[in-house]
């Protein structure tokens, strides 16, 4: 049986990473998530890693840059206002085709805003955040278990695409403890392949090239284009959910993270009234599970997207059903958490009262 212990979000996260076979991380300490640096300032000496914390936000996505070229796997953790601080860096990485591990415990915003717990960075996580045309693939976990689990596979689509990938947590998540399951087999660094980009010194072999840019006439636009039939493949290939009680269901809940918990125990009460009541949990949040939430809309009429934010998912809700279906909105922003009898009320209403 694999060990079991009791952790911290943050925490957890600390230990997939270095399962992962992360080395490297660097990052500026900003609270919810200054348990990551913390801890992984310990962890990454005993495991003969290298923790790095920065002058800056902005120093910390531009050292993963050149640990990424270099060939390895690193990872950087901030909250809100720190990952607007990388977007620019984060945009450099994403054109020079790299992959690296940004993970954001999310806070209240807009601004400084506050340190409770908030979804109000879907928009920035999901559409690039930085300039230019790119995306991250965004991971959203709903527990400590995820956090531990996701730095993993994280990095191997990170590397598989070639692309930046974002673990889009929050606060709650991140300070709460939960029993986590060390199930995972952990990486070793040193059986790592070299990745094909790796700038690992060029005798014997032809000289390698990582660069954002290229300012031949035309080139840019080329390469852009190759990026977007890659996210193209992304899009059919990587959409990950978990789907409870939607067969048949009258209404579906809509919602990731801290507010998927919620949204599960809210399905719990209408259910247990007698409600044809899912839950449907986005896991990537980019790309976005379109594809089953349009065919759910085939056959469900009605859609109830919560999250801690005064509605951002839901756009991505609309388009996925084509407006074919009845979509409802309960949202708590600014640090405020959606409780199980507010979705419940909220479900009665959808469904035309209680039952």
């Amino acid at each position: 049986m694999a060990e079991k212990k009791l952790m911290y979000g943050n925490h957890a996260m600390v230990e997939g990473v270095l399962a992962a076979g992360c080395r490297f991380f660097a990052g500026y300490p900003i609270t919810p998530q200054n348990e990551i640096p913390e801890f992984m300032s310990i962890r990454m000496n005993e495991e003969g890693g290298v923790f790095v914390q920065t002058e800056s936000e902005i120093a910390a996505i531009n050292m993963l840059f050149g640990a990424a070229a270099a060939g390895k796997r690193a990872m950087t953790s901030s909250s809100s206002p720190g990952i607007s601080l990388m977007q620019e860096g984060i945009s450099y990485v994403a054109g020079a085709d790299l992959p690296v591990l940004v993970v954001n415990v999310v806070r209240g915003g807009p601004g400084l805003g506050n340190i409770a717990p908030a979804q109000s960075d879907y928009y920035q996580a999901t559409r690039g955040g930085g300039h230019g045309d790119y995306f991250t693939i965004t991971l959203a976990p709903h527990s400590a278990q995820d956090l531990y689990e996701f730095p993993k596979l994280a990095f191997e689509l990170g590397e598989k695409y070639r692309n930046p990938a974002l673990i889009l947590a929050d606060g709650l998540l991140g300070q709460m403890m939960e029993p986590v399951e060390f199930s995972m087999t952990p990486v070793d660094p040193q059986n790592l392949l070299e990745p094909e980009w790796a700038l690992s010194g060029c005798k014997g072999r032809e000289r390698r090239v990582v660069r954002s840019y290229d300012l031949k006439p035309g080139r840019l636009e080329e390469m852009n284009i190759e990026r977007a039939k890659k996210y193209d493949v992304i899009r059919e290939k990587e959409q990950r959910y978990d789907a409870t009680n939607c067969d048949n269901a009258d209404c579906i809940i809509v919602a990731y993270g801290t507010a998927a918990r919620v949204g599960y125990a809210a399905m719990r009460l209408a259910r247990d009234k007698g409600m044809k009541v899912g839950l449907l949990r986005p896991v990537t949040l980019w790309p976005f599970p379109m594809d089953i939430l349009g065919d759910m809309a085939k056959t469900t009429e009605n859609f109830l997207v919560v999250e801690m934010n005064c509605g951002q998912m839901i756009d991505d809700v609309r388009l996925a059903t084509n407006c074919r279906a009845k979509i409802a909105f309960h949202g708590r922003p600014g640090g405020g958490v959606p409780t199980p009898p507010e979705i419940y009320e909220k479900i009665t209403q959808v469904l035309g009262g209680a039952k």
